[in-house]
């Protein structure tokens, strides 16, 4: 495992959590433009066919054989099991309220990291665990209105977990798996999956093929897809999983901001609490006791 410096997590940090928030708003923007689930998986695929061509530079390390199974496994979480279920949720709940459980995984990933991973938990982060989602339960508040589902809230439970145990399956197994082939293959898998469960329910025909959709698809592909996935299990390889997770509860606030300039949707106060939650949350996780030295008693020396 290698140790990112201080300087160069801060920046992918930034890159992660900025263009995972404005994936939501451009998603919203092209919908009317194609079904959700063939959109789902022509942006995966397209985003691992973007790192293929870049994996098969090294592709003495896909050790297929060895790896298939742990593969297949983060396709099934991270792509099939998130995005899937995610796509069709979002349907049945309000749009608050849906984003509200799927980021539950945050909390999850604390908990799993703590029972299968050894990293120590703490009063500070536990409470900053539940700061950080109780942040996002705010910001998302304004759009919890309308009629509940259980199907939909199952749903997006169903949403959070997958990506909380995909996130720690990658864990668990990195010391076996090359970073790019790891994220290019589920995305892979997953984007067939997709466009298959897609291509069954959905019609191409439906797609419009705008210049703007086509934009939009290629960046999601491109940097939310290819580059999110490769710089979130960047840190996850070289950081405690717990503390990488708490980052991802800036990802909803970073979306209303986008979608304020994007969709002219209005700021509101919810939005200011949760942003003033969600940093203190930041630091009680990151929050490390100060060590004090030990206490050096000199003797002094008779001299004779």
């Amino acid at each position: 495992m290698k140790t990112l410096s201080p300087k160069t997590t801060l920046w992918l940090v930034i890159f992660l959590v900025t263009i995972w928030g404005i994936n939501w708003p451009l998603t919203k923007l092209v919908l009317p433009d194609v079904p959700p689930l063939l959109f789902s998986g022509l942006r995966t695929l397209i985003g691992g066919l973007i790192l293929l061509g870049f994996a098969l530079k090294h592709i003495e390390r896909l050790q297929w054989k060895r790896n298939m199974k742990i593969y297949a496994v983060l396709a099934i979480l991270n792509i099939i099991g998130y995005y899937g279920l995610q796509t069709i949720g979002i349907g049945y709940l309000p749009a608050g309220l849906f984003s509200t459980i799927v980021f539950l995984q945050p909390i999850l990933l604390g908990l799993f990291s703590w029972l299968w991973l050894g990293e120590k938990m703490n009063t500070m982060k536990v409470v900053g665990l539940v700061l950080g989602f109780a942040g996002v339960a705010v910001i998302s508040s304004g759009g919890i209105e309308g009629n509940l589902s259980v199907t939909g809230i199952v749903l997006a439970l169903a949403s959070s977990l997958c990506w909380a145990l995909g996130t720690i399956y990658m864990k668990k197994n990195n010391q076996q798996l090359d970073s790019l082939w790891t994220v290019t293959m589920q995305l892979l898998i997953g984007g067939v999956v997709l466009m298959i469960l897609g291509s069954s329910t959905e019609r191409w025909s439906d797609i419009q093929w705008t210049p703007s959709f086509i934009e939009v698809l290629l960046f999601i592909s491109l940097f939310v897809i290819a580059g999110g996935w490769m710089v979130y299990f960047k840190l996850i390889d070289s950081g405690e999983v717990s503390t990488v997770g708490t980052y991802t509860f800036l990802i909803p606030v970073l979306s209303n901001i986008f979608s304020i300039w994007i969709l002219n949707e209005s700021i509101t106060l919810p939005l200011l609490i949760g942003l003033v939650m969600i940093a203190c949350s930041i630091a009680f996780v990151n929050w490390k006791k100060a060590v004090k030295p030990p206490l050096i008693v000199q003797v002094p020396v008779d001299k004779k």
